[in-house]
């Protein structure tokens, strides 16, 4: 996989409403038939006016195959899920949670056979089996969260890959937010160390690890500064990595030997894991968190005293729209991307720590993001 994709893994290709007129019906009828014909009329009219009301009481089943890790992982499953929960009004929303990759496909086809109109696949490592089951099954809807949703082949190295009419991608420009949180951490730290770890070393994990170093490179080159960055590395395109996301044990360790190494600001990659790296800083008081995918302040409340920010990903909201694109006859395959300007990622509020957070730092870092949405700051380079 080549550098161009890890640093920006997603590859986006840069109704009418019926109107019922009622006209008249013609001809001079006599008195004794207007009264009929008006009551008709109505009757129409108002079946007319039911029609639509009772359509749109009708929902549509929505079902998700969520990514290893829980549907409360305080991260991106349960981001998912609180987003298929936004959508109820339209859809009769369920789940099935995966232990291990073999899960994948064996749930899909279970939804497949629940008759879901819409199966949303969570998780990069779900695509191929989403793909499959796209192509077997044109007449369900599809969409993936962290794919393009395009076939990629068999081994998933065809670019740009074949649009399938049924699956959508659900894409996040998480490099944007994750280069701010860089730039934040580096001004942040007292050590001149900050550090990053992943679960897996897949695109929809080293963007964020990438962004989070070159905005710690920015930050030294506008300073003057050489805050080190361990864990990742921008050339290699590699870093440290759990090798999945359920070794708390690993992370844990991860996180104590980046302290021993002198970091103070840590940002994990690796969903419900950054519970091990939070909970770590808590008893040591030697650093502080970035949470990663959502607010961990609102959904891991249990360690906002060292919780500096959070580097959001809009799962929720792209899965609310694309389950009330479905109901409402609205869905189109075409990938849809997250960034900072439409609010598809961000940066999340300082919360606890904001008194700690310079104020001149703040503005700085609200100011990258503005620059950032404008294009006039390349977070790839």
């Amino acid at each position: 996989m080549d550098n161009a994709f890890r640093q920006n893994p997603y590859k986006v290709p840069t109704t009418t409403t019926p109107t019922f007129r009622w006209g008249p019906s013609g001809g001079i009828l006599k008195k004794t038939f207007k009264v009929i014909t008006l009551v008709a009329a109505a009757t129409m009219v108002t079946s007319v006016a039911i029609a639509p009301t009772s359509m749109a009481a009708t929902k549509i089943k929505a079902c998700l195959a969520l990514d290893t890790g829980g549907v409360d992982d305080k991260s991106f499953n349960a981001s998912a899920w609180a987003g298929a929960q936004a959508a109820k009004s339209v859809a009769d929303v369920s789940y099935l949670a995966a232990t291990s990759d073999a899960d994948y496909a064996p749930n899909i086809k279970k939804l497949v056979d629940q008759k879901c109109a819409i199966i949303v696949g969570v998780g990069f490592l779900i695509n191929g089996a989403i793909v499959d089951a796209a192509k077997a099954n044109p007449g369900t809807k599809f969409a993936i969260v962290d794919q393009d949703g395009m076939d990629h082949g068999a081994k998933g190295d065809q670019y740009p890959g074949t649009a399938l009419a049924n699956l959508k991608g659900l894409t996040f420009a998480t490099n944007q937010s994750a280069f701010q949180a860089g730039y934040l951490a580096a001004g942040f730290s007292k050590t001149g160390k900050v550090a990053t770890y992943g679960g897996l070393n897949i695109p929809p994990v080293s963007i964020f690890m990438d962004g989070y170093a070159r905005g710690v490179a920015y930050y030294n080159k506008v300073k003057g500064k050489k805050v080190e960055v361990l864990g990742w590395d921008t050339t290699k395109q590699d870093g440290t990595f759990v090798g999945g996301f359920s070794d708390q044990a690993k992370a844990l360790q991860i996180s104590k030997n980046f302290e021993q190494q002198g970091a103070d600001v840590i940002f994990p990659v690796a969903g419900g894991l950054g519970g091990a790296t939070a909970g770590n800083s808590m008893a040591s008081h030697k650093s502080v968190v970035i949470w990663v995918d959502s607010d961990g302040y609102v959904q891991a409340p249990q360690y906002k005293s060292v919780l500096l920010t959070s580097v959001t990903k809009g799962v929720g909201i792209s899965v609310t729209s694309v389950i009330t694109d479905a109901a409402k006859g609205k869905y189109k395959n075409t990938t849809y991307l997250g960034t900072l300007a439409n609010k598809g990622t961000g940066l999340a509020g300082y919360h606890s720590l904001a008194t700690k957070v310079n104020a001149v730092l703040q503005r700085e870092v609200r100011a990258l993001g503005t620059a950032i949405s404008a294009g006039t700051i390349d977070v790839t380079k």
